[in-house]
């Protein structure tokens, strides 16, 4: 089945590491990919002692979209292209049971990533691995694909106070 986390409140990524954790605690094989993500974060010792589930992320932080150059983008694109694939495939060879794409839908929307390969990714998945996808503003197309929709609603947020990101809860 296919899950989706969205919207512009926080929890979207947490909520689909709880559901690898479950999954993983169940003997689940989990793939990650972390798209738009290449500094460190606290999640990732976590889960790397964690058999069962592998992390992949790009090799460094491209910051954020509004302020890539072009040969930013075109970096983050290539990265991107080439964990798509290797998701794809490895969800193929039956060789996983749970793929995460974290923050899919900005990826997506902002085309740093090859889309045509990131539509059969999402919408060819085979049926025995449950996917689930992150980010704001999914896709018309991918709603109406997933079974599991839950948006994910700021109300209230320690930033509109000028409270800054902390290490542990937010990274």
């Amino acid at each position: 089945m296919i899950h989706i986390y969205c919207g512009d409140g926080k929890g979207k990524t947490t909520a689909a590491l709880g559901l690898a954790l479950r999954a993983a605690g169940n003997g689940m094989r989990v793939h990650i990919v972390q798209f738009m993500k290449g500094s460190e974060t606290s999640e990732l010792s976590a889960l790397s002692k964690i058999p069962e589930i592998t992390v992949r992320r790009c090799d460094r932080d491209y910051g954020f979209t509004f302020s890539m150059d072009e040969e930013s983008r075109a970096m983050i694109k290539s990265c991107h292209d080439k964990m798509l694939n290797e998701a794809f495939l490895l969800a193929g060879s039956g060789r996983t049971d749970m793929l995460i794409f974290d923050e899919f839908c900005c990826a997506y929307n902002n085309n740093l990533l090859d889309r045509e390969l990131a539509d059969r990714a999402v919408l060819e998945t085979p049926d025995s691995t449950e996917l689930i996808l992150t980010g704001r503003e999914p896709d018309k197309k991918f709603i109406e694909a997933a079974d599991y929709v839950s948006e994910i609603k700021a109300v209230k947020h320690p930033y509109t106070r000028g409270i800054t990101a902390r290490k542990g809860i937010e990274y």
